[in-house]
């Protein structure tokens, strides 16, 4: 099997989350796929942040779409680090993205940058939102899509088959048996998160995912020895 490591914006348990510091230490490090949130800014950028406010991650408060770029480019994102556009992260590592998006507007700004670029074979996008997962589904042919949960059970299932996503990445700490039985019925592929820990890992390997979304480089070198 074919086990995927993915870097949970970036590394974000070592370097500040979403910045291309963190990118490239998740490349160095090996990770299989870097996940990264998208955002847009007043001005129509694709900011990459995981929050709707930047109050968390950088000096200053109030929400991303209220800011324009030249406003989130004066931010620190941490250790210096200045928010990214996702354009630049494509430049600044090789390795495979899932890029989050909120809704379906991100969706669609998003979507003209796949097709600009040609990079269905290198950007998987998901999300929690349905009607953001079928829109840029519908606006890129042969994107590969994923639906992401926190709290469902086996209805997650047929929500991601819905939309025509062929992965679920679910909440670690819900997932059953009875879920991963129905979405392999359903020849969906598994990512769990947030898997930081042996006990997660361990967990992982048992139910027979198909990969870890982690914090930790660390995962990529443990998770080819547990059994």
């Amino acid at each position: 099997m074919n086990f995927l490591t993915i870097g949970h914006r970036g590394v974000m348990g070592v370097e500040p989350e979403n910045t291309l510091r963190s990118f490239v230490a998740a490349q160095q490090a090996g990770l299989d796929l870097i996940e990264l949130d998208l955002h847009l800014s007043k001005d129509g950028a694709l900011v990459v942040m995981h929050d709707a406010e930047v109050d968390r991650t950088t000096d200053g408060s109030g929400p991303i779409a209220e800011k324009t770029l030249a406003e989130l480019r004066a931010l620190d994102a941490g250790r210096g680090e200045r928010v990214p556009v996702f354009e630049e992260v494509l430049e600044a590592v090789r390795t495979p993205l899932q890029a989050e998006i909120k809704d379906v507007a991100a969706a669609r700004a998003l979507a003209e940058v796949m097709r600009a670029q040609d990079l269905t074979a290198r950007v998987e996008v998901s999300s929690f939102d349905d009607a953001a997962v079928a829109e840029i589904a519908r606006q890129v042919p042969g994107v590969r899509t994923a639906l992401i949960a926190s709290r469902y059970g086996t209805d997650v299932v047929d929500r991601a088959v819905a939309v025509g996503a062929a992965t679920v990445c679910l909440d670690i700490r819900r997932l059953t048996l009875e879920v991963v039985e129905h979405a392999r019925a359903s020849g969906l592929r598994i990512i769990g998160w947030v898997v930081n820990t042996q006990e997660h890992l361990r967990l992982v390997r048992a139910l027979e995912l198909d990969g870890a979304t982690t914090d930790f480089p660390e995962i990529k070198r443990t998770g080819r020895f547990t059994a």
